[in-house]
């Protein structure tokens, strides 16, 4: 994707070859900063505090976390230490963890000496193989925005709403919810995008906003209970959103908020897509509801908000009483039934154990 015109990923080696370049998501959309990460703890501290997000991305910065904790240590105590505080960092997203056993496994037979060089390799191939996922994706979502367009006789606009950031920034390129809707704005589809302003972090609002503006696709910016309202007046076309993980069964954790969306959908008969890279599909869960962990955050970003003032200066200030107490719930739940379908690198599917089998036949034998 493109920054100010200029091809870029979202996270990167750097030229010393020792050193990680990422995008501070956090001070999106005011301001363009970059940050260099050359320690475990570095690496640990931006998964934590946000400034890399979204649960391709993070997986992809854990892995690259896990060669900075080697350059320091190459030890088999050193590996097993880097894998127990990655791990810690963000207990919804399964890539996470993936991206880790990834390395671990390679890892481990090796001998020290071997394993820094091997460790760097794994892990820009885990980069690599993430923009080829979420290429696929965008091609094979891209059908269905095409076939949404002909049912509306190629006439007006198509209407898109999504809900948080799944486009580049939440994995290292093109993104997957977003991917299908650049392929089609690219291909000439006068596609529009709704974007939930997704409280409390307002991932929508800051990010996916600035993401489509860099892109030149046109987009509305919404309050996150606008969405059912449109709906009913025939304003959304489909709906299309990620997810941080996905029960064998086809359950979808996403960001709050996406659980009501897809309600609303179901009940005004607008078709709700997730779009997914197989690495966040948990096979090991059937049901999301009660099996997935849901990360309870920080109160603060519930109660106070960041922005820049007509005077330019940017600014935090709380918006709730001092005495309230606050409950940060990151995480819902959509169940398979409110889903139309998955979109994966290897097709579309419905939301079902059989139909994500249909993709992945292999995935038969350890059941």
């Amino acid at each position: 994707m493109r920054v100010r015109g200029q091809p870029m990923r979202s996270i990167w080696l750097e030229s010393d070859g020792r050193t990680v370049g990422i995008i501070d998501q956090t001070r999106l959309p005011h301001a363009f900063e970059t940050l260099q990460l050359r320690t475990l703890e570095e690496a640990a501290h931006v998964i934590r505090s946000m400034r890399v997000r979204g649960a391709p991305l993070i997986g992809a910065t854990a892995a690259y976390g896990l060669c900075l904790a080697l350059l320091e240590d190459a030890s088999d105590g050193a590996l097993e230490r880097a894998f127990t505080v990655l791990r810690a960092t963000r207990p919804t997203a399964v890539n996470l963890l993936w991206a880790l056993n990834e390395m671990r496994q390679m890892l481990a037979p090796l001998p020290s000496s071997e394993r820094v060089a091997a460790a760097w390799r794994r892990a820009a191939e885990i980069c690599d193989e993430d923009v080829a996922i979420n290429r696929a994706i965008g091609e094979h979502g891209l059908k269905l925005l095409e076939a949404a367009w002909e049912r509306k006789g190629r006439q007006g606009r198509l209407d898109v709403l999504t809900h948080c950031n799944a486009g580049w920034l939440a994995t290292v390129d093109w993104g997957t919810a977003l991917a299908p809707v650049y392929l089609a704005h690219d291909a000439g589809i006068p596609v529009h995008v709704w974007v939930d302003e997704t409280r409390p972090r307002n991932q929508g609002a800051s990010l996916t906003a600035w993401e489509l503006g860099q892109h030149g696709v046109p987009h509305t910016v919404i309050a996150d209970n606008v969405g059912g309202h449109l709906m009913q007046h025939g304003q959304v076309d489909l709906c299309i959103v990620g997810t941080d993980r996905t029960t064998s069964r086809g359950d979808v954790a996403n960001k709050i908020g996406t659980y009501l969306k897809a309600l609303a959908a179901k009940d005004n008969g607008v078709p709700f897509y997730v779009a997914l890279p197989s690495p966040t599909i948990d096979w090991t869960l059937e049901d999301g509801v009660r099996d997935i962990p849901i990360e309870q955050r920080d109160g603060r970003e519930l109660s106070e908000m960041t922005g820049r003032t007509a005077s330019g200066e940017i600014v935090t200030v709380r918006v709730t009483p001092e005495d309230s107490a606050v409950a940060n719930y990151g995480f819902d739940v959509t169940p398979a039934r409110l889903v139309t379908a998955l979109v994966t690198e290897r097709g579309v599917c419905p939301a079902s154990t059989e139909g994500l089998l249909s993709l992945f036949p292999e995935r038969r034998a350890h059941r």
